[in-house]
């Protein structure tokens, strides 16, 4: 039976390790991504039959948290044709691919090799996912690995006038939260200041924690999604926490690289205070688990619509 395992490793990484402190490359911008976000239209339904979450096993908080099934023999071996490497056929869409190109992007002088999917200039909203340790631009734009679930969203993305970005994070210190702080300006001047999200799996929310302390790129963002990562204890002294920015957690139950209690206590603390939280935790997961079964348009709404 296939083991739902992150190619990156089950790496511990401690979070006194990765330096915060971030060096601005942007110039003075005003945004206002909090109105724009207020503005978006919900993302219209693409294979939600398959891509939705299988049973919610428990609701809190008025639903911002959830625990849902998951089951690996359904959830992988029932969903894959060879599993962790190739997703049945019916869970993708390739036409989307006919959007798709990879690109050198010039941020202020750094190079930045990204996928893009979806429009270079005038997008409705824009999503960018920072992979983990080991990973570059292909691992979010592989189409049939972790179940279809990045194809589903280049389709959401390319069917509501969003673009997708998947770049390739060279470091995962303050020099990579500043290519992607730099990323996070370039989109949003590209799409008018409509909404972005910045999305982060396992070793790469590292990069959101960094960029959640850049007042400048965080009030260019509508929302984080932190993916099977590490819980930052010190997020309440950020500039992300003082503009209540949004933030969605999904974790694996049994998650052995970045422990789900961790992040479940950093739900609870900013519950605690009204903050804009949800938190998605699948009962047996592990750590690859989020990216394989975020529900990606139930995510994306929630963050556009607050």
């Amino acid at each position: 039976m296939a083991r739902h395992m992150p190619n990156e490793g089950a790496h511990r990484v401690s979070m006194s390790t990765i330096v915060f402190a971030v060096r601005c490359l942007l110039a003075p911008v005003l945004f206002s991504s909090v109105v724009a976000s207020a503005e978006a239209e919900p993302l219209q339904p693409y294979k939600d039959a398959l891509f939705g979450y299988p049973g919610v096993l428990r609701e809190e908080d008025g639903g911002d948290f959830r625990v849902v099934d998951y089951q690996e023999l359904r959830d992988i071996n029932g969903r894959d044709q060879i599993p962790e490497r190739r997703v049945k056929r019916s869970y993708v869409s390739l036409g989307v691919k006919s959007r798709q190109v990879n690109e050198t992007l010039d941020l202020g002088g750094r190079s930045l090799d990204v996928t893009r999917v979806g429009p270079g200039r005038g997008a409705a909203f824009t999503v960018i996912f920072i992979h983990g340790r080991g990973g570059d631009r292909r691992l979010g734009a592989n189409d049939f690995s972790f179940g279809g679930n990045f194809n589903r969203l280049k389709n959401l993305a390319v069917g509501n006038g969003g673009t997708y970005y998947a770049p390739s994070v060279r470091s995962f210190d303050a020099a990579g939260v500043a290519d992607v702080a730099a990323l996070i300006r370039f989109a949003a001047e590209r799409s008018a200041s409509r909404p972005v999200v910045l999305s982060c799996a396992s070793m790469g929310s590292f990069i959101c924690w960094g960029v959640s302390r850049d007042q400048k790129a965080t009030a260019m963002l509508s929302g984080m999604m932190v993916m099977g990562g590490v819980a930052d204890p010190e997020f309440r002294k950020s500039a992300a926490y003082k503009a209540r920015l949004p933030m969605l957690f999904s974790h694996g139950s049994r998650d052995s690289v970045y422990p789900a209690e961790a992040q479940v206590a950093l739900y609870r603390s900013l519950k605690n205070k009204n903050y804009p939280a949800r938190l998605v935790l699948f009962e047996t997961g592990s750590h690859g688990t989020p990216v394989r079964m975020t529900d990606w348009r139930d995510a994306l709404n929630w963050i556009l619509d607050r």
